[in-house]
């Protein structure tokens, strides 16, 4: 099959033709047929996040079941299906407790000692990234990694859904749980951002307020439900939050990854509000609440994934695009196809579009 690697860390992806295993006991082969470049793909490509290489990135993804292994329930041959990289055991602490999206879901993998998913033509290992390696023309996935949806679907629309509107949604409705009224402040305005955005309007959110240094992204939040949007390069962006929402917001969502975001969600609080941090901070970085913030009852929280639960989740968030409440057409920029993944890369570190998706021949 065709593929993208990442062969080394700040070096374009290069288009390889790579071997792929039969599907164990639990897996589920699946033919590709559009995944999202995500920024969280960006990190490990360009290295500020560390991963084992040669390997495929990818984990935005939508598809159709090729074959199944013997113990696979869950999914069958012929299912239009999304994944996601929060594979979960089943049966750990956070499992039961449900908190699937911080299982470490070792079992979702294959063992030491067992083939390889993923392998070139010389034998060598490709490994896999994020349980997924999606930037393929097919992937192999474990069945707790992938869920059934309404096949009326686009498939190119649901791939979105398998992370950046999984993550944006799932913080509003499990992280943050927004009641009718609240006010929302959401501080970048990407794929993660503008679902974030629409799932505060979805809730019930009373002021949303949107920041981001492009226009074309400030226009597109409001677009999508932002009832005000501010440039968080203003050197006055949190007082321009505070003076809006007439002393801050009950929620400040960073959906970006760039510490000067998360010190604004912070400054931008109400009494008692909570910032979450849902952008991939760079390693060395840490985001803090001073003693005053706390003494105000300020808190501060991370949200893999937004929480999710996303065997009930997506297909969930599959029914609101399909009842119109979710926009995900004005979320996905433009579609490209396998050849174009590093121009989508560029565009995407220059602030360009929203979200742009690979689409593969079916």
């Amino acid at each position: 099959m065709k593929a993208a690697v990442l062969i080394e860390a700040g070096k374009p992806l290069q288009i390889e033709q790579v071997n792929i295993s039969n599907p164990g006991p639990h897996e589920v082969l699946i033919r590709t047929a559009a995944c999202g470049l995500c920024h969280s793909d960006l990190h490990f490509i360009e290295g500020a996040y560390p991963h084992p290489l040669p390997a495929i990135p990818g984990h935005e993804a939508a598809g159709i079941v090729e074959a199944v292994g013997s113990e696979v329930r869950t999914v069958k041959v012929g299912d239009a299906v999304v994944t996601c990289l929060s594979a979960f055991c089943g049966h750990c602490e956070y499992c039961v407790t449900g908190r699937m999206s911080l299982c470490l879901g070792g079992e979702t993998r294959r063992k030491p000692g067992e083939a390889p998913r993923l392998t070139r033509p010389d034998g060598s290992i490709v490994n896999q990234m994020l349980n997924l390696s999606a930037y393929a023309e097919m992937m192999l996935v474990h069945e707790h990694a992938c869920v059934a949806i309404n096949p009326e679907m686009p498939l190119d629309k649901a791939s979105v859904i398998g992370c950046a509107v999984t993550t944006g949604a799932g913080t509003i409705f499990n992280a943050c749980k927004v009641t009718p009224g609240e006010t929302i402040a959401v501080i970048g305005c990407g794929g993660v951002g503008l679902a974030t955005i629409n799932a505060a309007k979805i809730a019930g959110a009373g002021r949303i307020i949107a920041a981001d240094p492009m226009p074309e992204k400030r226009a597109l939040a409001m677009k999508l439900g932002a009832t005000d949007v501010i440039d968080p390069m203003d050197a006055d962006a949190a007082a321009q939050i505070q003076e809006l929402t007439k002393g801050g917001v009950d929620h400040a969502i960073e959906a970006v990854g760039r510490p000067a975001s998360g010190e604004l969600a912070v400054k931008s609080l109400k009494r008692g509000g909570t910032a979450t941090i849902l952008g991939m901070m760079p390693l060395q970085h840490s985001v803090g609440l001073s003693a005053m913030d706390l003494l105000s009852g300020k808190k501060l929280q991370g949200a893999i994934m937004g929480g999710n639960r996303f065997p009930v989740d997506i297909p969930r968030l599959v029914d609101f695009y399909m009842r119109g409440m979710l926009d995900l057409d004005s979320i996905v920029s433009e579609t490209i196809p396998l050849e174009r993944i590093n121009e989508g890369f560029d565009q995407m570190k220059r602030g360009d579009a929203a979200r742009s998706v690979i689409v593969f021949d079916q």
